[in-house]
């Protein structure tokens, strides 16, 4: 039997089915998990943000334009609220560390020791919005179109900062541009 698609699980919430609501947060919640915690460095902070998020998408799902755009809306949504919890805490200092920890934990394979914290370095120094892109385009594997869609950003805005960011952690490795 196939998995009911999110748009098929979004229209049953919609009519009143909670556990369609709950499949969907279990399909996306770890991906918005991750990838809130590459933008925060804070995983406390980016697992508070992820559940809001989840509740605000709950609260606000029937403003919904296209259900089968579940998955970029719901980030769309955790990307704001990391925005806002950036902009308004002055914690900064503390995510940033505990982002650093947490991505020694995960040292991408074939890279030194060095080469790793060259480009936690490189990360660290890019825009919240340039890391946010590299995030979910070149480590997350998403499209450009997707990532503009879930960081509410023009595609030709997040191409930008994909490649600015990839060009500050390729200078960071030492390779080409």
């Amino acid at each position: 039997m196939a998995a009911a698609s999110d748009a098929e699980l979004v229209g049953a919430a919609l009519r009143g089915a909670d556990a369609a609501f709950e499949q969907l947060a279990r399909r996306h919640s770890p991906a918005l998990r991750s990838f809130l915690r590459g933008v925060c460095r804070d995983p406390a902070l980016a697992d508070d943000i992820a559940q809001d998020a989840l509740i605000r998408a709950w609260q606000r799902l029937g403003q919904l334009r296209d259900p089968a755009a579940f998955r970029s809306w719901l980030f769309g949504t955790g990307w704001r609220l990391a925005s806002q919890a950036r902009r308004a805490s002055g914690r900064r200092e503390r995510r940033e560390n505990s982002w650093m920890e947490t991505a020694a934990q995960s040292r991408p394979e074939g890279l030194s020791m060095e080469d790793n914290m060259a480009l936690e370095t490189a990360m660290q120094e890019l825009t919240p919005d340039q890391r946010a892109c590299v995030s979910l385009c070149l480590a997350g594997g998403w499209s450009h179109g997707d990532a503009a869609q879930a960081l509410d950003m023009p595609v030709g805005t997040v191409k930008s900062h994909i490649k600015r960011g990839r060009a500050r952690l390729l200078a960071a490795l030492g390779g080409d541009t």
